[in-house]
């Protein structure tokens, strides 16, 4: 489905500052996987997600993304097929138009462009019963602009309007990590409602190692642009965040601490 090959990536080449994070590097990912990605801080874990999404080239290698060489494909277009949520609840919407305006943006992706209404009044019970299942209320709200709504209720709308169109892939960016602990959960279960409705193979990057274990099917860890540890099935389900710890050390030969990673 997605495969990172030979991958190498050094920023600022040429200078006193070039850093190397990727030095042959290797990923792949099978259909229908929700894999969850930890790592401390500079391990190459959005790095890795700026490659998939097209935000960032490789200086060497390639992506393969079902079947087909996308390495130098640009950003908007890779986008018709892999959606990204990011940690910014304000990246995923737009704040000066209302709940259903955003809606009915994400319903007209990829369709041609006409002198047609921005929003069909034949699809708003539909809008509505995405929203539902936000258990937010937010099916009431349509009329809302959607720059008066709580971090979490954005996000569960980037969520949505990700979830509108038919993708092949969806790119968690570290997605609930700037909303309070409740939201976090909220969020948290409804992307694993919408992944498993939908079948859909999925990346996730978490600093909260509690999430990284309870949800999806796979758990990367990473560290200096390498994946150290990769779990997945009942040895991944029967984790427990002191065994995660202690592979990270046994591993890399660093502990972890607060500022690295979160415990849940």
């Amino acid at each position: 489905m997605l495969a990172l090959e030979h991958i190498y990536k050094t920023f600022n080449p040429g200078t006193p500052d070039a850093s190397t994070l990727f030095d042959d590097f290797n990923l792949t990912i099978d259909e229908g996987e929700f894999v969850s990605v930890i790592g401390s801080n500079g391990s190459g874990k959005t790095t890795m997600l700026n490659l998939v999404c097209g935000s960032l080239a490789p200086d060497a290698g390639k992506i393969v993304f079902n079947g087909k060489d996308i390495t130098k494909m640009s950003e908007f277009r890779r986008a018709r097929q892999i959606g990204r949520v990011f940690q910014d609840p304000k990246m995923g919407t737009c704040a000066n138009l209302t709940i259903l305006e955003n809606m009915a943006l994400a319903d007209n992706k990829n369709k041609l462009f006409g002198l047609t209404r921005g929003v069909n009044p034949k699809r708003i019970d539909y809008y509505r019963t995405l929203l539902e299942e936000c258990e937010m209320g937010l099916e009431n709200r349509l009329n809302a602009v959607v720059g008066s709504l709580s971090g979490g209720q954005r996000q569960a709308l980037a969520l949505v309007i990700a979830n509108m169109t038919d993708l092949d892939m969806l790119i968690l960016d570290e997605h609930t990590a700037a909303l309070d602990p409740k939201s976090s959960e909220t969020v948290m279960h409804l992307t694993d409602k919408f992944v498993h409705k939908s079948n859909i193979t999925s990346l996730m990057v978490t600093h909260n190692l509690r999430f990284a274990i309870e949800y999806g099917t796979r758990l990367i860890m990473m560290h200096e642009g390498k994946c150290i540890v990769d779990i997945r099935g009942d040895e991944k389900k029967n984790l427990t965040v002191a065994q995660l710890m202690d592979l990270f050390h046994k591993n890399s030969g660093q502990v972890l601490n607060d500022d690295a990673l979160v415990l849940g």
